[in-house]
């Protein structure tokens, strides 16, 4: 992906959870590219081999269940005893299964906000320091347009998604006076592997067009531009904010 160079992003230590595809792996690409050095949490063995021999010594790929904090937390450790104190973190790791309300267990729903809001928190806990202490700092949460729009009903991804707005303000509040800028991305529809393979649809794709004032697929890398602003210090008076990047569906 080219466009523009961030100089102050060079030489960072980035952690990206579900990074090792979609979304994820565009951003992770993208600092790459601005000479960023990207520690990538994610569970799925495969993406993450592939991802680690296309990039080589640029990232450093470490397997977690991110629902499991304590392998969270030694996920973190590992990356920053490869890359440095952790200068910047991008909460991207989720999953929008579908879901009707009579299949959700309490079980089920508790599991869904360990997947899509948990760990956004507790990743954000294991990294603040290392920014602390550097007086300044990148936080990214990554939210979704769902919780806005009616098409689809599954309850517990929603909900979920909705709170990323409140942990994104409440976390710039408390973690302002250390430099630190706590900001979420709040994406439309976007066009993953996952999402053509598993949702698309003639029909699906005419009523996104007729909604989008962008007459487009929006693609990974839509996301990823965003990104590297939010981090960057060209967004160093910029904190507490939701940007969504949705092709103007909402």
């Amino acid at each position: 992906m080219g466009g523009v160079r961030y100089d102050s992003l060079r030489g960072k230590a980035v952690m990206v959870t579900g990074g090792a595809s979609g979304i994820g792996e565009a951003i992770v690409q993208a600092f790459v590219l601005q000479g960023a050095r990207v520690g990538v949490l994610d569970s799925d063995t495969v993406a993450g081999a592939r991802l680690a021999g296309a990039l080589g010594e640029a990232v450093r790929v470490e397997i977690v269940d991110l629902r499991d904090v304590a392998a969270l937390k030694l996920g973190v450790a590992k990356v920053r005893a490869a890359l440095g104190p952790i200068g910047i973190l991008i909460n991207n790791a989720a999953r929008d299964d579908r879901h009707s309300i009579d299949e959700v267990t309490p079980e089920y729903w508790r599991e869904r906000f360990a997947t899509n809001l948990d760990h956004q928190f507790f990743a954000t806990q294991a990294v603040y320091k290392d920014m602390e202490a550097a007086g300044e700092g990148a936080i990214i949460n990554m939210g979704s347009i769902s919780y806005l729009v009616t098409e689809d009903a599954f309850a517990a991804y929603k909900t979920a998604k909705s709170a990323v707005v409140g942990l994104t303000r409440a976390l710039a509040r408390e973690l302002g006076p250390k430099g630190i800028r706590v900001n979420s991305i709040v994406p439309g529809w976007i066009m993953t592997e996952r999402q053509t393979k598993l949702w698309l649809s003639p029909a699906g794709e005419a009523e996104l067009m007729r909604r989008q004032c962008l007459k487009r697929k929006l693609v990974p890398d839509d996301i990823a531009r965003v990104a590297l602003f939010l981090a960057s210090d060209q967004a160093s008076a910029i904190t507490a904010q939701s940007y969504i990047v949705d092709g103007g569906w909402v």
